[in-house]
C-alpha cells in the first residue's frame, strides 16, 4: 500500500485531504500538529512514502517538520501545503528540502495529481534500489550511483533530495548541454505537473549550495540567459 502522512491542524482541510487520498488508493496516516507528525513517523518506523505538511500550525510549523524529515529521511517525499501565495513561503519550503508545494485553496484533483507524481519518483527509486541497479554516472570529480542513490564529490559524500538527484542524473546524461526550464521541468516532474517553472530555480538553487564550491559563482551547474541550465563538469 501507498503510504502517505498528512499534518495539517485544521480539522476540515485535514479530513478533505484525507478522504480524497485514500478514495485515490492511499494508506494515510494524519496528524494534527507538528509534534504528532514526528511521532507518528517514529511509531511507524518511519515507513511513509510521501508526506504532506501545512507550513502554518501552532507549536512546531511545518518547515521545522519539512527540516527533520528530510535530516531522517533522504527518499521521502515531501509537500508542502501553504495558505500564503508570497513567493518567500514556497521558496523556503523547498530550500528546507520539500519536493513541492501546492497552495490553498486546491483541488482534489490537483493535490492528487501532485502526491501522484511525486510517489511515482519515490517507487522508482526505491525500484532501481532493491533490483540492485548497479549503473553509477561518472562526470569529473562527482559519481552518482543509481542503485543506492549516493552522489559524491571526490570522497565527500553529499545528501541529495530525490527531485535533486533526478535533476543531477538529467545533468550526467547530458554533460554540457543547454536544458530549458521547461526541458528539466518534464524530466523531472512530469508533463502532467501543473505547477511553476520557478520550482526549477529553486531546486538548483539548492543544488549549488551542495555541489559547488562558491555558490555565488557556479562552474559546474551553468546558468545559460533565457533558456534554463547546463552541467559542465
Amino acid at each position: 500500500m501507498k503510504k502517505i502522512l498528512v499534518c495539517e491542524d485544521e480539522t476540515a482541510i485535514r479530513d478533505f485531504v484525507v478522504i480524497n487520498l485514500r478514495r485515490a488508493g492511499y494508506d494515510v496516516v494524519e496528524a494534527d500538529c507538528g509534534e504528532t507528525a514526528l511521532k507518528k513517523y517514529e511509531e511507524n518506523d518511519g515507513d511513509f512514502d510521501v508526506a504532506i505538511l501545512d507550513i502554518m500550525m501552532p507549536g512546531i510549523s511545518g518547515f521545522d517538520v519539512c527540516k527533520e524529515l528530510r535530516n531522517k529521511n533522504g527518499t521521502i517525499g515531501i509537500i508542502m501545503l501553504s495558505a500564503k501565495t508570497q513567493e518567500m513561503d514556497k521558496v523556503t519550503g523547498l530550500m528546507l528540502g520539500a519536493d513541492d508545494y501546492v497552495t490553498k485553496p486546491f483541488s482534489p484533483s490537483e493535490l492528487t495529481a501532485r502526491v501522484d507524481s511525486l510517489y511515482r519518483r519515490v517507487a522508482l527509486a526505491r525500484a532501481h534500489s532493491e533490483n540492485n541497479f548497479k549503473e553509477e554516472l561518472t562526470s569529473g570529480i562527482f559519481k552518482l550511483n543509481l542503485r543506492n542513490r549516493s552522489f559524491m564529490k571526490g570522497n565527500k559524500a553529499i545528501e541529495l533530495t530525490q527531485v535533486e538527484f533526478q535533476i543531477m542524473e538529467y545533468f550526467f546524461s547530458n554533460p554540457g548541454v543547454a536544458l530549458g526550464r521547461t526541458e528539466i521541468l518534464n524530466h523531472v516532474w512530469g508533463s502532467a505537473y501543473v505547477g511553476e517553472e520557478k520550482i526549477v530555480d529553486v531546486n538548483i538553487r539548492r543544488l549549488r549550495m551542495k555541489v559547488e564550491d562558491e555558490p555565488s559563482n557556479p562552474k559546474y551547474i551553468v546558468t545559460v540567459w533565457g533558456l534554463g541550465y547546463k552541467w559542465e563538469a
